[in-house]
């Protein structure tokens, strides 16, 4: 068994809190919290390796956050339907601490949506692959809250994945809140085929005068995130003739030297390139080529490029860090960065399982 998978796990395990919540990183101060996000693709790594009781105990927790906070979610429902605006006391928040409580008010771009429908879309693959497991009506009351606030705000600009850029609706955003939506239908039944429709629809006409996706509106870059609009949340096939050329695009302006960066004017930590983002890209490959078997030789070429560059930048005990510092986009950054918050985090939680992700997908004929 490859040491850096086995010690993914090891690491993850550790750093979930006795509550089920998961540590973003243990090491980086500023991530001493949980996100929706991160998490939900921590846990869909654990339900991948049989640690299916570690997904269950993160998605209680869940769960908890949501149910507790169901007065506000209505509230925010009924304010926004009324075409009021929502304060920063009104939203439901993307991270907490592993207590379950929320951070200190202000100091954090806490309006991010994609979190949410990334949840509903790993709770729906934890049931799928825990078919004897009868979800509880505490995770089926969240997860209906949860698509009901969806449905509601999902037009509205917010923070995109890297928290960042409030005043835009983001591609990434829109993927995974119809993917949740998607899933919350899988699970319950209950139809979301309007909002999903019109999300898919304002996607591919927003695509349309560049021939493929960008990273928001009028903005002619590409990002990384955009990935995920293929896999896992299904918004465009992953062999649609847009994907295939957003995926060009990204080869040929953030991918240097196999690592992925998060888009061409990133300047966090220098904009170096992210190891979760590296091995997304290599699961994309790796769906790709299951459903495209013609294109088979050339994507395992790509898949491995992935899948040794992430091993080759693991640290001292195996610790993948959050990006590394080669060919950096504005490389004076990264000591301001450095200054600010010390050291770029490591282990992240959320590398480990995007590692977990590309190793078991790619072990499978």
């Amino acid at each position: 068994m490859n040491d850096l998978y086995q010690r993914s796990i090891e690491i993850i395990l550790k750093n979930q809190s006795p509550s089920g919540g998961y540590i973003a990183s243990p090491n980086f101060p500023t991530y001493h919290y949980c996100w929706f996000r991160d998490g939900s693709f921590i846990a869909y790594a654990m339900d991948l390796a049989g640690e299916h009781e570690s997904a269950h105990r993160f998605h209680q927790w869940v769960a908890e956050r949501v149910n507790e906070r169901k007065d506000l979610v209505h509230a925010s429902i009924i304010k926004v339907h009324s075409g009021e605006k929502l304060t920063e006391a009104e939203i439901l928040h993307t991270r907490y601490r592993l207590d379950g409580t929320d951070g200190e008010p202000g100091n954090w771009p806490n309006f991010q949506l994609d979190g949410f429908g990334t949840w509903l879309w790993a709770l729906n693959e934890h049931r799928k692959l825990n078919p004897a497991t009868e979800l509880s009506q505490e995770l089926l009351s969240a997860a209906e809250l949860v698509a009901d606030y969806l449905s509601e705000l999902w037009m509205l600009p917010c923070y995109d994945c890297w928290e960042e850029f409030p005043d835009n609706v983001h591609p990434h955003t829109l993927a995974a809140i119809y993917g949740g939506l998607h899933a919350h239908t899988e699970l319950t039944g209950k139809s979301h085929q309007a909002v999903t429709d019109t999300i898919q629809k304002q996607l591919l006409a927003d695509a349309k005068a560049s021939g493929h996706f960008v990273k928001f509106p009028n903005s002619p870059a590409v990002d990384a995130s955009l990935v995920g609009l293929a896999i896992p949340y299904s918004v465009i096939a992953l062999d649609d003739p847009i994907m295939l050329k957003t995926i060009e695009q990204i080869e040929s302006t953030i991918l240097h030297e196999n690592g992925l960066h998060r888009y061409s004017k990133d300047t966090y930590y220098g904009g170096g390139a992210w190891v979760l983002l590296t091995a997304w890209l290599g699961w994309y490959y790796i769906e790709l080529a299951k459903k495209c078997p013609d294109l088979n030789d050339g994507l395992q070429q790509k898949i491995q490029a992935c899948k040794t560059w992430v091993e080759a930048h693991s640290q001292a005990g195996f610790a993948l860090p959050e990006q590394v510092a080669e060919n950096l986009n504005v490389s004076s950054y990264y000591s301001t960065w450095v200054e600010r918050w010390g050291d770029i985090a490591s282990p992240l939680l959320w590398s480990h399982a995007k590692y977990i992700i590309l190793y078991l997908k790619s072990s499978v004929p």
